[in-house]
């Protein structure tokens, strides 16, 4: 019994590495301890600026310490893991390790809370209008993008590990990936001119004609992303947008409503103009249609056509939604009926008249049934069809 005691003894107080049971069991607590404060520091922190800026009309500093929150959780984790160094037995490579461990994580603390305040600095150039959406999207990316690098070779710095022969290598091995990847780089220059240019934004309708017409919700660093209006997203390369023609309803000052009113030839010149000056009154008094500085809204008689007189309207609204527009153009089909009906007109439909010319004329008996019978034509009536 001993001897189980002395062996059991030497392994609570070797333990793992030369480090007892009762210290890990003790760092394991200091951990814990970490984890538990984690909530009440971040609590107590963020209440602490929330007071000091809830006097200020932005919503920058708000996003601000919303952005921080995460970060401000790895401190008390970091001093943790620096306690438990301190605290431990550790001699050699496992004392840098463990110091290097912390310097690592005050380091991804640092940057992790750089990066996550990049969204809100960059909110306040969008809200002044100093830098478009899809730009601020690109350089908040970018400027993730550079801070991450940074951060990760102060990491590998403070390990040992050296960075220029790395970046050498990398060097090296971009070559080969541009060789490889010159789709990648059309569609990242692509995306920069599209942006340069201010082509569309995120929330843009575009059209490009018998290809593809939605709505723009992200413009990445290789492909633009378009709403379809069945709701099914299409991912489209940059260079497929930078390269054709776009259509950019998002960036319309008007919607134009211009149809072709086909009337009946019956229609007295008295009707046409009547008919044309209430329409006219109609769309620059009511208030669903504006009034466009480089064109007139009219309706006027616009051509003899083959089988119709017709009025050419022509009106303008402001850029609303397509469910908005389609209440404005059927409220403006009805009143276009009731003033051409009131006025003793109708709207004509394509009809083609055929006439026959008779240059031998016969008796009329001839076509009676009993002469078309002893001439050998079999004869049925045909179906009343009305006027027609």
């Amino acid at each position: 019994m001993e001897g189980f005691i002395e062996i059991f003894t030497s392994v609570w107080e070797e333990g793992f590495l030369g480090i007892g049971i009762t210290e890990i069991i003790i760092s394991l607590l200091i951990f814990i301890a970490g984890a538990i404060s984690r909530a009440f520091f971040v609590n107590r922190v963020l209440n602490w600026l929330e007071k000091l800026t809830e006097h200020t009309d932005s919503e920058v500093d708000d996003l601000l310490l919303e952005s921080l929150k995460k970060p401000l959780g790895y401190i008390p984790m970091t001093v943790a893991l620096y306690f438990i160094a301190v605290y431990l037995p550790l001699s050699g490579m496992a004392d840098i390790f463990a110091t290097n461990l912390v310097k690592a994580m005050i380091a991804f603390t640092i940057f992790s809370a750089l990066s996550n305040s990049i969204a809100p600095i960059f909110q306040a150039f969008t809200s002044s209008a100093l830098l478009t959406k899809s730009m601020t999207m690109w350089l908040e990316r970018a400027a993730r993008i550079i801070i991450w690098i940074i951060g990760l070779g102060i990491i590998l710095d403070i390990f040992g590990i050296q960075i220029g022969p790395l970046v050498a290598g990398l060097g090296l091995f971009s070559v080969a990936v541009a060789l490889g990847a010159q789709d990648l780089f059309k569609n990242l220059i692509s995306g920069l001119l599209i942006i340069g240019e201010n082509r569309f934004q995120p929330g843009d309708r575009i059209e490009v004609p018998g290809s593809l017409h939605g709505m723009v919700e992200d413009i990445g660093f290789r492909s633009t992303l378009i709403r379809m209006f069945d709701t099914s997203p299409m991912l489209v390369p940059n260079k497929d947008l930078s390269d054709v023609k776009v259509i950019n309803h998002g960036n319309m000052k008007y919607r134009r409503i211009s149809w072709s009113l086909n009337l009946i030839y019956s229609t007295t010149q008295e009707q046409l103009a009547k008919i044309c000056e209430e329409i006219t009154s109609f769309i620059t008094t009511s208030e669903e249609f504006i009034n466009n500085p480089d064109q007139e809204s009219f309706a006027r008689t616009e051509e003899l056509a083959s089988s119709s007189i017709d009025v050419r309207l022509l009106c303008y609204t402001d850029p609303v939604g397509l469910t908005d527009f389609s209440k404005i153009k059927q409220n403006l089909i009805f009143e276009v009926i009731k003033i051409v009906r009131n006025n003793g007109s109708e709207f004509a439909y394509p009809s083609t008249s055929v006439y026959v010319e008779n240059t031998d004329p016969l008796n009329v008996a001839d076509y009676s049934t009993e002469g078309l019978q002893e001439k050998g034509i079999s004869h049925q009536a045909a179906p009343d069809k009305g006027d027609d």
